[in-house]
């Protein structure tokens, strides 16, 4: 290999880590769930309780008394909208920094988003959330994006005071934890998904969590047919009280086999993503131009981003792109080593359905709804939320993928070390 091979060959692989992981366990529990003919949860030739088994495993790690398999995260959050009652009339308070989905349950709600600044944590700004929490806000969505979370203690404390729900999204921080406790244990409701991207997988699924045995009730009605089932897995009209029209977002034995050996394997996998960011952040957090996300626990994330601010928007795109032509990138199907303005649809005003306010029918629904008319003057377009603005331009991230070498990482600091320099931010 010559010196320019080195160079161009990328550094950094795919960012997938649950399916770097799959082995003889995942395909045992698959071939477990087909030998016994039974891949829908309730009932079947030899039901094998993979989705049950889930669960179980959830509600362990997470101290919750209710969990409840689904078939994607994005179905996830809708069910945590209609486990609080969210409807039109209300608003859902969210940040400027989240993922299409979170916005998208609010709006097939019939309720209006309300969106919150961020800080340099990347998630809400308490002092923007306290500002805009008022007589509509039925519930706050926490996003725990990129691996970690914010001010989650302040985030909890205003919910608690002003009686208004509170939904933590753990989508892209599965295994991560705040201040000794885990996340997805401190929301009236949470969720998780297993798609690819995250650090566990089946291609798809999520999962929620909740206390509240009425909450409980509501979401298993809504995730499934709108009842209730029997002992023998039929659907059961008799209960009323748990009765709500449900969207069928049951997650399939053959997924929930997949995620149960996961599971077993997810804390081994935040190990090492945290020691492999920890010895990124480190090297990069020594470079003059480079400042890392802030973390108010720094024990507590995944593991799984790096995210940096740099002094202006100028320096950031320069920075990503020196580096990259020194290597660090993935290959052709992989994302990484990016600034925010190439990061999609995680940047409220890249949701261009939410800046346009489109709604979900052709009479502009929920927008056009009387009882959402408190909701006029609402504006989502870049320029709406100024910190958030401030940071997107200014900021790249890195995704750790659990298979990263010590020595690659090393590698990482070094590139990024001698680019900055280059460029006169080291």
């Amino acid at each position: 290999m010559t010196d320019d091979d080195a160079i161009t060959t990328p550094l950094l692989p795919y960012e997938w880590p649950g399916s770097d992981v799959y082995g003889e366990e995942e395909l045992a529990a698959v071939a477990e769930v087909l030998r016994s003919r039974s891949p829908f949860r309730f009932y079947g030739h030899d039901l094998q309780h993979y989705a049950d088994r889930l669960e179980a495993a959830y509600c362990r790690r997470l101290g919750r008394r209710s969990c409840l398999a689904v078939n994607s995260g994005t179905s996830a959050l809708s069910i945590a909208m209609a486990m609080l009652d969210v409807g039109p009339g209300d608003e859902v308070i969210l940040p400027g920094y989240l993922w299409v989905s979170c916005i998208s349950a609010v709006i097939r709600a019939g309720a209006i988003p309300r969106l919150v600044d961020i800080d340099d944590t990347f998630t809400l700004d308490p002092v923007d959330l306290e500002r805009k929490v008022g007589e509509r806000t039925k519930a706050i969505l926490v996003v725990h994006m990129s691996g970690a979370t914010g001010h989650l203690d302040r985030v909890v404390s205003l919910a608690r005071e002003r009686g208004i729900g509170l939904i933590e999204d753990v989508a892209q921080a599965n295994g991560a934890g705040f201040r000794g406790a885990p996340l997805g244990s401190f929301g009236d409701v949470a969720i998780f998904s297993f798609q690819y991207n995250k650090a566990i997988t089946a291609g798809e699924g999520g999962l929620v969590a909740c206390d509240d045995p009425a909450l409980a009730r509501r979401a298993f009605a809504a995730h499934d047919l709108g009842y209730p089932r029997d002992a023998d897995g039929r659907l059961d009209a008799g209960d009323s009280s748990a009765q709500r029209w449900g969207q069928g977002s049951r997650m399939s034995e053959l997924t929930a086999a997949v995620l149960s050996a996961q599971e077993a394997k997810l804390d081994a996998l935040v190990r090492r993503m945290r020691t492999l960011q920890r010895r990124i952040a480190a090297g990069l957090g020594a470079i003059a131009g480079a400042r890392l996300r802030r973390a108010p626990d720094p024990e507590g994330g995944n593991g799984s981003f790096v995210i940096v601010t740099w002094p202006d928007e100028a320096s950031c795109h320069a920075v990503v792109e020196a580096t990259r032509r020194a290597g660090v990138r993935t290959g052709p199907q992989g994302l990484n080593n990016v600034t925010f303005a190439e990061w999609g649809l995680h940047l409220y005003y890249h949701n261009l359905s939410l800046v346009a306010k489109r709604g979900t029918n052709a009479r502009g629904y929920p927008w056009a709804d009387p009882a959402n008319a408190f909701a006029q003057d609402y504006e989502y377009g870049k320029g709406s939320l100024p910190q958030a603005d401030d940071l997107f331009a200014r900021s790249s991230l890195l995704a750790v993928p659990p298979s990263l070498s010590e020595d690659a990482a090393d590698r990482l600091v070094d590139i990024f070390t001698e680019q900055a320099r280059s460029l006169g931010l080291a």
